[in-house]
């Protein structure tokens, strides 16, 4: 039975880190020697184990990594973030650099499909990340046949997963899906027209521009304007369900 963290969670080995991030145990372990990862706690028969702080770490890790930066940028990135953060916080850091990268789609294979997402999934597994769009079937699996690959959505995926194990049902999660999107459609429009406003000539080159510098900042903004009217509404459900 795997180890589990104090809140219940389960660890895992330097492997299963490396699969569920979809790199090598060598990058895992040279990173560790940079000082860009923790140590892990270490258990029984002196083997290392690795928490949700490790993978949410390192997957803020590859996406500075992909957007360019050097691993002595990165270092310092990593040494500005405040100490304590949990794996949620890492993961909205990851979201926000993200945010600007243009959307792409892996293709990948059932058996390394599970190695990343660290579990055996189901066919309602699978229909289930595929109607939050975290995955796709390929062609071949469309046309019924035994054997073919998936499109991943890298940034999805592990959200997705986290996703199956909520006991909510499939249809709240993809209703809230599609909250979540019309919303942001609509924000993205009112803020585009904005900016736009703003622009005495409005050229692409100068949309771009602009883009290029408030994208992150908005992103930043309406991350944490939306954990605050989230808490707030939470409370207030709270407290009216207390008085009922």
């Amino acid at each position: 039975m795997a180890a589990e963290t104090e809140t219940g969670e389960a660890t895992l080995t330097v492997d299963e880190l490396a699969a569920r991030a979809g790199v090598t145990v060598r990058t895992v372990r040279f990173y560790s020697t940079r000082g860009l990862l923790p140590p892990p706690e270490i258990g029984p028969r002196r083997v290392g184990r690795y928490g949700p702080g490790h993978l949410s770490r390192l997957a803020l890790i590859e996406e500075l990594q992909h957007q360019g930066l050097t691993l002595a940028a990165i270092e310092r990135y990593l040494n500005r973030l405040p100490e304590g953060l949990s794996p949620q916080d890492l993961a909205i850091h990851r979201a926000l650099v993200a945010s600007w990268t243009p959307d792409g789609a892996e293709e990948t294979t059932r058996e390394e499909l599970e190695r990343r997402a660290g579990r055996a999934l189901t066919e309602e597994d699978i229909d289930r990340l595929a109607a939050m769009n975290a995955l796709q079937r390929g062609e071949s699996l469309q046309r019924g046949e035994a054997a073919g690959s998936y499109l991943v959505d890298p940034a999805l995926l592990h959200l997705g997963v986290r996703l199956l194990d909520v006991p909510i049902a499939p249809e709240t999660v993809l209703a809230a899906r599609t909250v979540l999107l019309e919303h942001a459609r609509a924000t993205a429009r009112e803020l585009t027209r904005l900016f736009r406003d703003e622009v005495e000539t409005p050229d692409v080159a100068a949309m771009k521009s602009l883009s290029a510098h408030m994208q992150p900042l908005v992103v930043q903004a309406l991350v944490t304007a939306f954990q605050r009217s989230l808490n707030h509404e939470l409370r207030a459900a709270y407290e009216d369900a207390a008085r009922d």
